[in-house]
């Protein structure tokens, strides 16, 4: 219980901090077109879209090269990094994430058997997203589940220790994959 005081002592913390995100990178988000059609003008402000503003404002954006890396659209000065992803896949959103988020997600992608972070990371998709299961990380069949705005904290949550939820809610706070490595928590809406 006390892990989970915390969670929303940080999520309110969080919440003051933020600033209302433009309209057009909102409308950005909302697109479903192939990132490759984009402008990187239009890549920029969909990636941007993921993040609060006072966080995506000085957010360096990538997008994948196309050979294994990351191309950088526009460098920031700030700890964070958005990407535009690719609405029009499952599981593919528009994210911001800090140093520590980035590597468990690559962490994730090189299919290791646990993150190699050693603190906490946090990972925004306040522009929605689309994933195949809340229990399953590896789940790549299952039909697309829509989810709204949410913000992530990536360490990995017991829900017996913490007392949160496993199952997914429109609201509120549970966490996603648990019993897995990359157990984390979900907050949904924004921060």
């Amino acid at each position: 219980m006390k892990i989970a005081t915390s969670v929303l002592i940080f999520g309110m913390f969080l919440a003051s901090t933020g600033i209302p995100m433009a309209a057009q990178a909102q409308e950005m988000a909302g697109m479903k077109m192939k990132p490759s059609t984009l402008s990187a003008q239009q890549k920029i402000a969909l990636a941007l879209s993921a993040g609060p503003t006072n966080v995506a404002k000085d957010a360096t954006v990538v997008e994948p090269d196309g050979r294994g890396g990351m191309r950088v659209l526009r460098q920031g000065t700030n700890d964070f990094t958005c990407m535009p992803g690719d609405p029009s896949r499952v599981g593919m959103p528009p994210m911001c994430m800090d140093k520590v988020a980035v590597q468990w997600n690559k962490d994730f992608d090189e299919h290791k058997p646990r993150p190699t972070t050693t603190v906490p990371g946090i990972e925004y998709m306040l522009a929605g997203a689309t994933q195949r299961s809340d229990t399953d990380p590896n789940d790549k069949t299952s039909p697309a589940i829509k989810i709204g705005p949410h913000w992530m904290i990536l360490w990995p949550f017991d829900p017996k220790t913490t007392g949160l939820p496993t199952s997914h809610k429109p609201t509120g706070v549970y966490i996603m994959w648990a019993g897995s490595p990359y157990a984390h928590i979900h907050v949904m809406g924004r921060p």
